[in-house]
């Protein structure tokens, strides 16, 4: 006579003798699962953060635009500062691929200041410039409060400050009653400006007319940085012919960059911050599977006797290594959800505080929880194998 088949266990039975443990022991299985959820909730913060700032840098390259190229003067061949010709920024108009362009002109002796009772050494790293009146266009620029120069104000003493000029100059507002010393005479304040992510150099700069510039503060007309646009299908080539266009004589003194590089850099910066992120949050990831572990070789020494009464009753080998092996993933699967749920809120609070919108990759939270699961199986795989193997006269006698 056959002996009788062991009962089957059901997917519903796996789960509920995998909660036994869990239940009888909370505050143990709550620190084990929190070890994994630190490591989840680290791993996808850092991947939604990543992706929201990549996101806004995106948003903010495509507004600005990424044609933008700026000639400077560079250095001469013997040493010293040089010039780019007053003619540089019309030759740059005649390239076929330039769409437009516009200029800035640093006017040497005009340093800006408050109140004329600041000594003269103490400049606060601003200074004053003379602006073409189409310049934001060109750079993306927008003014934060005021106005921008037109053909009347850019004929006056008038001036539009950087965002960190105001800043530093103590300036909330502009108005008639709001003026700076800007050399040796007062320019009233018509308009601030937002920060310029391609023209960082704006930023600290009081900028004036190039009428006003020339008459009244002695400015001598030669552009310091010449903005274009390009097309985007031509910019390498736009970007090789700017130097002999700007400054035949002398096209190694010309320097020509472009701004988005610099932004891209800053991105490739961060995506190897993210990356060395990643690893730490892949190490907090392994110290909670260890936790695991941990966690199910002890519960299988004290429920030795429990092991050996549902041998006894007739559960086989391969059931008791089922009930621990279901006890480790639904112990890794709540760290893991949980992980996930806190690295999401991590990520959405992080970027409202930026004013960014959180962008949060499904595959990074699918990913580390599925990732648990697998750590979760493999610490909680030579625990079951253990508890399996135990005869039930072995551990009915040991209980």
């Amino acid at each position: 006579m056959r002996p009788p088949r062991p009962a089957r266990l059901w997917p519903g039975d796996v789960v509920k003798v995998g909660l036994v443990g869990l239940r009888t022991r909370p505050m143990r299985a709550f620190l084990s699962a929190l070890g994994i959820a630190i490591g989840i909730a680290s791993m996808v913060a850092v991947v939604g953060i990543s992706s929201s700032s990549r996101a806004e840098l995106d948003r903010t390259l495509d507004a600005l635009g990424t044609n933008l190229l700026t000639v400077a003067p560079g250095t001469k061949l013997v040493g010293g500062q040089a010039q780019l010709p007053d003619t540089a920024e019309s030759m740059v108009g005649r390239i076929p691929a330039v769409q437009a362009q516009s200029a800035i002109g640093r006017i040497g002796d005009a340093k800006v200041y408050r109140t004329g009772k600041i000594p003269v050494t103490q400049t606060n790293g601003l200074a004053g410039y003379a602006a073409r009146l189409d310049l934001p266009s060109v750079v993306g620029a927008r003014v934060r409060n005021g106005a921008w120069l037109n053909a009347a104000t850019g004929d006056y003493p008038a001036t539009v400050l950087g965002s960190v000029a105001a800043e530093r100059l103590g300036i909330g507002r502009a108005g008639p009653d709001t003026r700076v010393l800007l050399g040796d005479r007062w320019f009233t304040v018509v308009g601030i400006l937002e920060p310029a992510p391609l023209a960082p150099e704006l930023d600290t700069a009081a900028l004036v007319g190039w009428p006003v510039a020339e008459r009244e503060l002695g400015f001598d007309g030669h552009p310091t940085t010449i903005y274009t646009r390009a097309e985007e299908s031509r910019i390498d080539a736009v970007r090789n012919a700017l130097g002999p266009t700007a400054n035949p004589e002398s096209p190694n003194e010309v320097q020509v960059s472009r701004p988005s590089d610099a932004l891209a850099a800053k991105q490739a910066a961060g995506e190897a911050f993210t990356r060395l992120l990643l690893a730490l949050g892949a190490v907090a990831l392994l110290v909670g599977g260890v936790g695991v572990a941990n966690t199910m070789v002890i519960s299988v020494l004290e429920r030795r006797g429990e092991i050996g009464l549902r041998r006894a009753l007739g559960a086989t080998r391969a059931q008791i290594r089922t009930q621990f092996l279901a006890e480790s993933l639904l112990l890794s699967a709540l760290g893991g959800a949980g992980g996930a749920l806190l690295g999401a809120a991590t990520t959405a609070a992080y970027a409202a505080a930026q004013h960014w919108t959180p962008v949060l990759p499904l595959w990074a939270a699918a990913g580390g929880t599925a990732a648990t699961l697998v750590i979760g199986g493999l610490a909680g795989l030579y625990p079951a194998i253990r508890a399996s193997r135990l005869s039930p006269t072995e551990a009915l006698a040991e209980r």
